[in-house]
């Protein structure tokens, strides 16, 4: 087994910029190494790690076992397991036997679950680890793999497996629900902001630069669409969004586009979060850091401004119809 590689413990992690904005009028609590690094990261558009908990649920012996070849190529792609050893050929029949899930699909079976549960709980959970174009995969899968020991060892047994068939280098982590000492992981929104920052904290160490902020304090105020949707949008074969397209190309045809009700609340959220980088440029500047306090104003002044998807949706359609009218008089001479 390789040696386990530690890292030491950062305080602060998550930048919570909001946290900063409501902080109390003398705003005299200094901010740590770690806290002004994260703030040079975000401001200059280090590259953000991704980590995406697959909703599709494995709740049979037979969907983890698929899960396993899949993300194997049934057999051609080196998986590495909890154990330390990488391998090609794994079946993932083999590995959820050895993983006993079939003991855990017997406890989830009916009448042996609560009856207010409405299906049976997962097996296994699928996470997808990724990081942009030019990226090493090596450094990638060490991160994660990094990441897992430190995380799951001797607890949740675990496989995972590096692919490179698309432009964004990317881990795919399974991991045993239950764990060893019988207790069952549930992800929740904090555990994924953990797992980002972890990630990004083994890449860097690693030497790849690497981020993990909440998308409201880059400035991003639209939600990742789910993994179906993306993959199909890419294909142009995503009904969703041509649904989408269709009903708002209508709206705007009658002269206007429905405020979504979440609008409200995206500009309540930049307020908050362009409140919290106002203080944070302050507190810079006062504790002797203004050039990049400079650069925090800079780099708020440069948010687009929040709009819903169906405004994001609307703005691309009126550009497209700008440049079909700008194309149409030179194509009729």
């Amino acid at each position: 087994m390789s040696k386990t590689f530690r890292l030491p413990r950062e305080p602060g992690m998550l930048l919570d910029i909001v946290s900063y904005g409501r902080a109390g009028p003398r705003g005299d609590i200094p901010l740590t190494p770690a806290q002004v690094a994260q703030i040079q990261r975000t401001v200059r558009r280090t590259p953000e790690v991704v980590v995406k908990v697959l909703p599709k649920s494995a709740t049979t012996l037979k969907a983890a076992a698929q899960h396993i070849d899949y993300i194997g190529r049934a057999g051609a792609v080196e998986l590495e397991t909890d154990d330390g050893m990488p391998e090609t050929g794994i079946e993932g029949k083999a590995l959820m036997e050895d993983w006993d899930l079939d003991l855990d699909e017997i406890r989830s079976r009916p009448g042996l679950v609560p009856r207010e549960r409405r299906q049976a709980p997962k097996l296994i959970h699928k996470v997808v680890f990724s990081m942009p174009v030019g990226t090493p995969p090596d450094k990638v899968l060490a991160a994660v793999r990094n990441f897992a020991r430190e995380e799951f060892a001797l607890q949740h047994r675990y496989a995972l497996a590096l692919h490179t068939d698309d432009d964004h280098p990317h881990v795919h982590l399974v991991l045993k629900a239950v764990s060893e000492q019988g207790v069952r992981l549930n992800i929740r929104n904090a555990t994924r902001r953990h797992w980002r920052a972890q990630f990004a904290r083994y890449l860097r160490a690693l030497g790849v630069p690497a981020n993990a902020t909440e998308r409201a304090v880059r400035g991003q105020t639209h939600k990742a669409k789910k993994d179906g949707i993306y993959r199909a949008s890419l294909r142009g074969e995503s009904t969703v969004l041509r649904a989408q397209a269709e009903a708002v190309a209508a709206e705007l045809h009658q002269g206007y586009v429905r405020v979504e009700r979440g609008h409200q609340q995206l500009l309540d959220t930049r307020q908050a979060v362009e409140g919290g980088w106002r203080v944070v440029a302050r507190r810079l500047a006062r504790e002797g850091h203004h050039e990049l306090a400079g650069e925090v104003m800079l780099f708020m002044n440069q948010m687009s401004p929040p709009r819903t998807e169906r405004e994001l949706l609307a703005s691309e359609l009126l550009r497209r119809a700008r440049v079909e009218k700008v194309r149409a008089p030179s194509m009729t001479r």
